[in-house]
């Protein structure tokens, strides 16, 4: 079993920056991709940032270049860094660990992230 929290969410203007973490607790014995999923009001949960377990990171196009994965494996912590930070980005952010052919797929609370002035 696998609990992911995340933390990290907050009002911000457009144009400024945040950083979201995901803590692992748990294990799991398999190969695994832990991602950052995003939900806004009315529109279907979309996949935005990726890290694989041998390192590879994969993104979005409305995030490329704006948002970066990363993991801190002594801590068991994914981040996704935010910067450039849009209106359209606002959402909750929901971390999520799956294993190939979503054999095991776990999700955390989810946490909220608005940008607006």
């Amino acid at each position: 079993q696998v609990q992911l929290v995340e933390s990290g969410g907050d009002l911000v203007q457009p144009g400024g920056s945040l950083r979201l973490s995901c803590l692992e607790s748990g294990t799991l014995f398999s190969i695994y991709t832990t991602g950052w999923y995003r939900q806004a009001p009315g529109k279907q949960r979309e996949l935005v940032a990726w890290i694989e377990y041998g390192g590879n990171t994969n993104y979005a196009e409305s995030v490329k270049g704006r948002f970066t994965i990363s993991r801190d494996k002594p801590k068991n912590t994914v981040y996704l860094q935010m910067n450039s930070l849009k209106p359209e980005d606002t959402a909750v952010y929901y971390c999520n660990v799956w294993t190939a052919g979503r054999h095991d797929d776990y999700w955390g609370q989810g946490t909220q992230v608005t940008v607006s002035s």
